[in-house]
């Protein structure tokens, strides 16, 4: 079966990224958008990054405009957004799909291996993915999950 390790995805520059860097990391994967009710979280996931990156966890976010239209702008203007108003500095990869015909391949294999609780549809922003160092263990969060709600679950698999 194939490991998170087996993708690439384009950054926010438009620069592919082989996700075999990442392999022995633990990974916390999120489709975000900056005009969101949850968009205030990039403060929490950016906190986690910080506190926790010497010590493995890449957070990486994927910008996605599917729900509501909550996402609308350029990959320059989404990474501004996330700088000056949350100051991060985890990756951001560009805007993708989550869903439908266009579904970026990281988030079908997310999605068939880490079920939601009504399908494997992604159901809004800041659906979250935390992935163990070997690749081998995939768990879903659901948006109204708190970054900070996930600390003890991250620390475990540090």
């Amino acid at each position: 079966m194939a490991k998170i390790y087996d993708f690439k995805a384009l950054n926010n520059k438009g620069v592919e990224v082989d996700f075999k860097q990442y392999e022995g990391k633990v990974l916390l994967i999120v489709n975000t958008a900056s005009k969101c009710g949850f968009t205030p979280q990039y403060d929490g996931l950016e906190a986690l990054y910080k506190k926790y990156k010497d010590q493995g966890l890449v957070v990486i976010g994927f910008p996605c405009d599917q729900f509501a239209h909550q996402e609308p702008g350029t990959n320059e203007e989404i990474a501004e957004f996330c700088r000056v108003n949350h100051g991060v500095t985890f990756p951001l990869m560009a805007k993708i799909e989550v869903n439908g015909d266009g579904t970026h391949p990281i988030y079908q294999y997310l999605k068939t291996a880490a079920r939601g609780t009504f399908g494997n549809a992604i159901k809004w922003n800041f659906t979250k993915f935390l992935i163990s160092r070997d690749g081998e263990k995939v768990e879903r969060f659901s948006p109204t999950t708190t970054p900070a709600a996930m600390e003890d679950k991250i620390k475990a698999l540090l």
